[in-house]
């Protein structure tokens, strides 16, 4: 059976409200059905389709280039420093991401909490959970 949402579950997989999601659907943005008077549900495959025309390339300019696809803008909210490493948290959307530095990239870098960054991330093995 084809996974299917909620407006409310697919309006927090997206990151946007559930008056986005029904705007969408109103506009036929989002394909959504109805069965047997039942909630409105979207389609997972149209929604991964809409997911993916919301991800935002980086700022021309912002980068020469990188094979890394996957950046996470966001608010540095905790930066732990030794005299030889950093320890980096941000928080993107509602993701927390915890990067481990050379002091020296940190104070370059300006890091310091309430810092807009960018985490990329590039992994050779990513784990996948189904909920």
């Amino acid at each position: 059976m084809p996974a299917s949402y909620r407006i409310a579950e697919a309006a927090a997989l997206l990151g946007v409200s559930d008056d986005t999601v029904r705007r969408w659907i109103d506009s036929e943005r989002l394909a959504a059905t109805r069965r047997a008077g039942g909630p409105a549900q979207v389609d997972g495959a149209d929604l991964a389709r809409v997911a993916a025309e919301l991800h935002e390339a980086p700022q021309p300019g912002a980068t020469r280039s990188s094979s890394a696809r996957n950046r996470l803008p966001g608010l540095v909210t905790r930066v732990v420093r030794d005299t030889v490493m950093a320890q980096v948290e941000i928080q993107a959307g509602p993701f927390r991401l915890v990067s481990l530095m050379s002091r020296e990239a940190a104070d370059e870098l300006g890091l310091e909490i309430g810092v807009r960054a960018v985490a990329t991330v590039k992994a050779t093995q990513v784990s996948v959970d189904v909920p």
